[in-house]
């Protein structure tokens, strides 16, 4: 089967076309497919998939075979692949998520190649229940390797924390990461992203649940942009750097969060399913 490598500022993604058959074992698949050392080595594989309800259906599994409700980065990948392969040649296109049903906006260049992605994030969450965490607010403080921090959760249709108290050393963010990502008040694990303010945003630093340490997380991008803006620390628009580089998250009149950035195609080649 052809598959796909795609990244979005270096969150890498295998993607497979199930528009024509079956993909056998998904989760297994991703585990196999993505390991850096036997396999084609990837954050996650993305199956483009057909929907009765939008243009396409997204399924993301995480590189230890979990399945993620959505991601930012991912959603940006699946819409340059649907519009350069020709199974969706729509601006603006709806794609469904487990997460929900999101639009995104493309820009070609002169090429007639995809260059960049809005996305449309739909609304952040703030209500502990929905997130989830298991505390009555959605601001809380958590002890692990001997620190103590403050995070602000939040849900963009998966659950992240958010800290401007630390902004780790390498050791230190190795360390913190899977406890916080298991942490028992978060019943589904977490998302978790260590940020410092800049001049016109924030460097964050994310863990991510079911992978580890990424070069960038769009979902992760968007829960630091509402959580600032929430606090007063940040405006409603504001540069997010991630390690694979940045992207522009803008929170409307309307509650809707907009994420833009560039998705990238690496190489296409076949395995053997």
């Amino acid at each position: 089967m052809r598959f796909t490598k795609m990244h979005g500022i270096g969150n890498d993604f295998i993607l497979l076309d199930g528009f024509e058959r079956g993909i056998p074992d998904p989760e297994g698949l991703a585990a196999r497919l993505c390991d850096r050392h036997f396999g084609i080595g990837a954050d996650g594989l993305i199956l483009a998939l057909p929907s009765s309800r939008a243009d396409a259906r997204m399924r993301i599994i995480n590189s230890d075979g979990s399945e993620a409700e959505m991601c930012g980065n991912g959603l940006r990948c699946l819409g340059k692949f649907l519009y350069e392969t020709g199974l969706c040649r729509k601006t603006p296109m709806r794609v469904e998520t487990l997460a929900g049903l999101l639009t995104l906006a493309l820009e070609t260049g002169d090429d007639g190649a995809v260059a960049r992605v809005t996305v449309d994030m739909g609304a952040p969450v703030f209500d502990p229940a929905r997130i989830p965490v298991a505390a009555e607010t959605n601001a809380v403080t958590l002890e692990a390797a001997g620190h103590r921090l403050r995070f602000f959760c939040v849900s963009m249709g998966n659950p992240h924390a958010v800290t401007f108290d630390l902004f780790p050393d390498d050791a230190t963010f190795a360390a913190l990461g899977p406890l916080l990502e298991r942490h028992p008040i978060f019943p589904r694990r977490c998302n978790i992203e260590f940020c410092r303010l800049t001049g016109d945003g924030a460097q964050v630093r994310v863990w991510e649940r079911g992978d580890g340490p990424t070069l960038a997380c769009g979902t992760g991008a968007c829960a630091v942009l509402a959580a600032g803006a929430s606090q007063g620390l940040l405006p409603r628009q504001a540069r997010i750097q991630l390690p694979g580089g940045a992207l522009v998250i803008r929170w409307d009149d309307g509650g809707h969060l907009f994420m833009t950035g560039p998705a990238e195609t690496v190489f296409t080649g076949e395995i053997a399913l």
